[in-house]
């Protein structure tokens, strides 16, 4: 059964703000303590401000403060006093029965003269029968007086919790009342919390900040959008709350990873687009909860921008781009076809306007807060919800012309430069969504092979998809490589099924097409792939490769054949047959003068000969392939051999009383030099290695201590490395 559900999501717990909320409460125990201050709450719109307003808010009433709080609105900001009479309207409303005491009377009756309407909401109250005619700066003292002396003499029977939200769209008259408030209160049991979005402070609340600043009356708490980790917690919390789970949910359930990674990319950590975006999905039943499973409707290589925007979000970017001239318009819907990021260059050329003219366009874009500037030449959405808000507007074809025509842009200006390769991703992008596919299938293969050159699996795999859909397109068989390299990124993240069918796929096609430097490629990469997941399955693809290179009198192809299938054998046991294929590949090697492949060969070895307690054969080969790797400035492989050598030729694997085959000191040269060699070229597997061996090496010679400090070193590196690749 599947079920629909269209009232808003709501998670049910402040998640990552847990630092946030210590320093809050401490605040409210020196407030309690007769300490006052100043709370400054701000981010960007969404991220949590109220939410965590609220949690405070919750503690103080627990604590026995009374509340006191006001909201400023968007029209407010040219309303005298307008987020004071909210909170006073709201005190009296909430305490009528209590205001019949005599002070509560007067105040009330004082503040009549700006709340005509407050008799009303309470009924025993008159209005000052004849207000003294003061001029409007006394007006404005008495008022500030008579509202100061109300909030000190509540302090003085309780501590208070002062709460005004949103003050950039505060009006500078009640600015100025609250500084003068601060200013009076430090030394009682009053703590203020103030609420603003930082990217809309305008002139006289930065002033008023500034003030609070200068003289360190505040503590300023900004408020970040929440990590990918985050965003999961609070996913789980909405699907775990009651009403949800019974009303759509059932139950709570593993999150599908697509699923994840589609809101986090959409709403980038913010709270509240999270919400929104999940209760949009929901109720346009792009997501579902049929028998217990999570559903959504989109393939996970489906764009973002393809999705819908929440409505509130797409009144709220609306409502900005009215205020905006007709070619700001333009201006922004180019901007928002070119991607969350875009080029000033590339936009320039497509609009044909002088520099001047266009910078003017964008001082105005980031004036309505939709634009921010990350350099001279790429600026940026805001936000990734008010990109496609705009970009949703668009008819399919406005989309595809102006897709297009983007791309054609790009290749006018960098098709003759070495910068070309840089924009390979956006022109794939570019030409999948105009539908030519012809240059779709082109940059589509380019753009996933640079993306696993920069170590990005994930995207790689959506370039070769893309260039997959290409091909499909065109009725054409696609290139080989493409399901090999999109093998290799599935492999990369340790998604074995995916990975292996795309090897098979591309094994099968190489067969037809009687490519057998590729076939080869393929039954090496499926043994390997097989290696991580049944080792005994492995050998039987490096046996089929070894047969296949030997047919094709390569003996660069057979030798490394030999290794692959020799070191299965040493791992399996088989020490003497698999010793004898590294000899052949050796052989073969040096025949070719192959430095590398002897350097990886005897690197080998190295581990086979240790493996079965050769030691001294073990160490001396490692030193050839040290010296081999060194000279040809292999550092990565350097790394390794270093940090093997003085695995095998310290104390801790000999089985006698014989001294160990290196010194204390030469074997932790090798794995400090190691570890230098690790940290230069980033690899945090190399640092993690030699940490660990490092170490092992001084347990062996009695040094716990330092040993000690060594293996936590490696743990750390080792769970970080982990990490990382569960975010990749």
């Amino acid at each position: 059964m599947q079920l629909a559900f269209s009232s808003p999501v709501v998670c049910p717990t402040l998640i990552g703000r847990t630092a946030e909320l210590s320093a809050l409460r401490l605040l409210i125990e020196r407030a309690k303590g007769g300490k006052g201050g100043v709370a400054l709450l701000h981010g960007e719109a969404g991220v949590g401000k109220s939410r965590l307003v609220r949690e405070n808010k919750q503690e103080a009433l627990h604590q026995g403060f009374l509340m006191l709080q006001g909201n400023c609105f968007q029209a407010d900001r040219s309303n005298p006093y307008a987020p004071l009479l909210d909170l006073w309207r709201s005190y009296f409303t909430r305490g009528a029965s209590e205001t019949r005491s005599p002070g509560l009377q007067q105040f009330a009756q004082e503040l009549s003269r700006l709340l005509p309407d407050l008799p009303l909401t309470l009924p025993g109250l008159a209005p000052l029968s004849s207000p003294s005619p003061l001029d409007p700066e006394q007006e404005q003292r008495h008022l500030f007086a008579v509202m100061t002396q109300f909030v000190v003499l509540q302090a003085a029977k309780q501590p208070v919790l002062f709460i005004l939200e949103d003050l950039h769209w505060c009006d500078d008259i009640s600015l100025e009342f609250l500084l003068s408030l601060v200013h009076r209160c430090t030394d009682l049991p009053l703590l203020f919390v103030l609420t603003y979005r930082s990217e809309e402070a305008h002139d006289s609340l930065e002033d008023f900040l500034a003030q609070l600043e200068r003289e360190r009356l505040s503590q300023s708490f900004p408020l970040a959008r929440l990590g990918r980790r985050d965003v999961e917690r609070m996913l789980h919390a909405i699907v775990a709350t009651p009403s949800v789970a019974r009303t759509i949910f059932a139950a709570p359930s593993t999150l599908p990873a697509g699923l994840l990674e589609t809101i986090y990319t959409l709403t980038e950590g913010n709270p509240f687009f999270v919400e929104e975006l999940l209760t949009s999905l929901i109720a346009s039943s792009e997501v579902s909860f049929t028998r217990g499973v999570w559903g959504y409707a989109w393939s996970n290589d489906t764009p973002a921008d393809h999705l819908p925007v929440p409505r509130s979000i797409q009144a709220a970017v609306q409502q900005r781009t009215r205020q905006l001239n007709a070619e700001a318009r333009q201006f922004l819907t180019f901007a928002a076809v070119a991607g969350r990021r875009f080029n000033f260059t590339v936009l320039q050329e497509v609009m044909q306007r002088e520099e001047a003219h266009l910078l003017r366009l964008i001082k105005e874009l980031m004036a309505a807060r939709l634009v921010v500037e990350e350099s001279a030449e790429v600026f940026a959405f805001r936000h990734m919800l008010t990109r496609q808000a705009i970009y949703t507007e668009l008819l399919v074809r406005e989309r595809q012309a102006l897709h297009r025509r983007l791309a054609e842009t790009i290749e006018r200006i960098y098709a003759s430069t070495p910068l070309l390769e840089l924009y390979v991703m956006e022109l794939a992008y570019h030409y999948t969504e105009a539908e030519v596919w012809s240059k779709a299938l082109s940059y589509g293969q380019r753009a996933g092979e640079r993306a696993l050159h920069l170590y990005a699996p994930r995207a790689a795999i959506e370039h070769f998809t893309q260039a997959l859909h290409a091909a499909s397109q065109l009725k054409m068989t696609p290139a080989t490589t493409i399901y090999q390299l999109r093998g290799r990124a599935y492999e990369m993240l340790g998604e074995f099924e995916q990975a292996r069918r795309d090897y098979a796929q591309a094994l099968r096609v190489a067969q037809e097409t009687r490519d057998r430097l590729m076939e080869w490629q393929c039954l090496l990469a499926l043994g390997f792939l097989w290696a991580g997941r049944d080792y005994a399955q492995a050998g039987s693809w490096f046996r089929d490769a070894l047969t296949l290179a030997s047919t094709l009198a390569d003996p660069a192809l057979q030798a490394r054949s030999l290794n692959r299938l020799g070191n299965w054998l040493v791992n399996t046991g088989q020490p003497e047959e698999g010793l004898q294929a590294h000899r052949e590949a050796l052989a073969l090697f040096e025949t070719i003068a192959d430095r590398q492949g002897t350097a990886e060969t005897l690197d080998l070895l190295g581990q086979a000969h240790g493996l079965h307690d050769d030691l001294i054969t073990t160490v001396n080969e490692f030193g050839q392939a040290i010296d081999l790797f060194r000279a040809l400035n292999n550092t990565q492989s350097l790394v390794s051999s270093l940090t093997s050598r003085a695995v095998y030729a310290g104390p801790n694997l000999a089985e006698t009383t014989l001294s160990a085959l290196l010194t204390r000191d030469e074997c932790l040269r090798d794995t400090t030099e190691a570890l230098r060699l690790a940290r230069r070229i980033d690899s945090p597997a190399g640092q993690a290695y030699a940490e660990f061996v490092s170490g092992m090496l001084l347990t062996s010679f009695g040094e716990f201590g330092t040993a000690l400090i060594h293996a936590q070193e490696a743990l750390r590196l080792a769970t970080e490395k982990e990490r990382l690749a569960l975010a990749w």
